[in-house]
């Protein structure tokens, strides 16, 4: 066993030594420390709600009034202020005005008389980017504003209740994030055990490996082991940045056995790539192939890893370590074809060192 464990130890320090893995882990780390800031700029396209009740909106608005429609400014002011929006009243268009090209004030909104018709004006700065922020800003506290007008003449809408962050906002942190966070580190995992392995063929250590206290499966498992490591402590480190990004992962211990499990089911997959291929072009491309295929259809699969561990994380009441054993189940039929085949590498390795010498 001493061997075994020491070719681990050889892989683990070969991570630090491999630009593009360091790369990897890299990323991943920069997705999960920036997770709720990404979560606001990629959801900010094409929800604009997320802008207001994720993000937060710290704008200077100046209402104007003449002083005839007090209530209906003091409503406004406090929708607006109820959303971090800085209010300043204003009694004169030329006053605010004055203000606002001083840099002082993002927007205008001039509230007229009190009237059957009331059609407020909203100024905004040139820049139509800042333009367009501001006006997503403002469209709820001006939507209640209107429907607060309407209740006050005789016009009864009602409303349900809704409390928490928006649905597209939940949906983006746990079906997009969550699981690109957590099975990364297996896509890192596989392309580690095919590189190492390929290599060893490749530049004829093999039999060098081969000449200690080890045997073939024992030596593949324990670079599959390596990886495994690998993967569990990239997820771990995530699982514990997501919380820090107030991101809540519900049955952490459970997300966090089947990421391992995915991890370790295609690396097992990728030996098997290898046993069957040899070289590491080939390799490579037939694994990212495998995945790109197997990723896209298990969207059409209700027993999907990438459904379950969502749902894992939401504690969803139907799903539970019974779905992930089954995952662990195919783990261990793929590693048991593996180690079934994996003297296929030797045989490999002898006829290469046979066609150079």
């Amino acid at each position: 066993m001493s061997a075994f464990f020491a070719v681990m130890r050889k892989e683990l320090n070969s991570v630090l030594r491999e630009r593009t893995i360091v790369i990897a882990i890299l990323i991943q780390l920069f997705v999960a420390s920036f997770s709720s800031t990404l979560l606001l700029g990629m959801l900010s396209m094409y929800d604009t709600d997320t802008i207001v009740s994720v993000g937060g909106a710290n704008i200077a608005v100046g209402l104007v009034n003449d002083g005839s429609s007090w209530p209906q400014v003091q409503k406004l002011s406090s929708l607006l202020s109820a959303q971090k929006t800085r209010v300043t009243l204003f009694n004169s268009f030329q006053a605010a005005r004055a203000v606002f090209n001083s840099g002082k004030l993002d927007a205008i909104i001039e509230v007229p008389a009190d009237q059957a018709v009331m059609t407020l004006k909203l100024y905004l700065p040139p820049q139509d980017v800042k333009a367009s922020f501001i006006r997503i800003i403002l469209q709820k506290p001006l939507e209640a504003y209107e429907n607060d007008l309407r209740l006050n003449r005789g016009v009864d809408i009602n409303f349900t209740g809704l409390t928490g962050k928006p649905a597209t906002s939940f949906e983006f942190a746990y079906s997009v994030i969550l699981p690109i966070l957590m099975f990364f580190p297996a896509f890192v995992a596989g392309g580690m055990v095919i590189d190492s392995l390929s290599e060893e063929v490749e530049n004829n250590t093999l039999q060098t490996l081969l000449s200690a206290p080890i045997s073939i499966p024992q030596l593949v498992f324990a670079k599959i082991g390596a990886a495994l490591i690998l993967a569990a402590v990239q997820c771990s480190a995530w699982l514990v940045m997501l919380s820090i990004n107030r991101i809540a992962i519900q049955n952490a211990a459970w997300v966090l056995i089947l990421a391992v499990i995915i991890a370790g089911i295609l690396s097992t997959l990728a030996g098997l790539v290898v046993v069957f291929l040899k070289d590491r072009e080939r390799s490579q491309f037939v694994f990212s192939l495998v995945l790109l295929v197997a990723a896209g259809g298990s969207y059409f699969v209700d027993l999907s890893p990438l459904k379950i561990i969502s749902r894992l994380a939401v504690n969803d009441f139907y799903t539970s370590g019974w779905q992930v054993s089954l995952f662990a189940l195919l783990f261990g039929l793929l590693a048991l074809l593996l180690g079934r085949f994996s003297r296929r590498l030797m045989l490999r390795a002898i006829a290469l060192k046979k066609e150079m010498g």
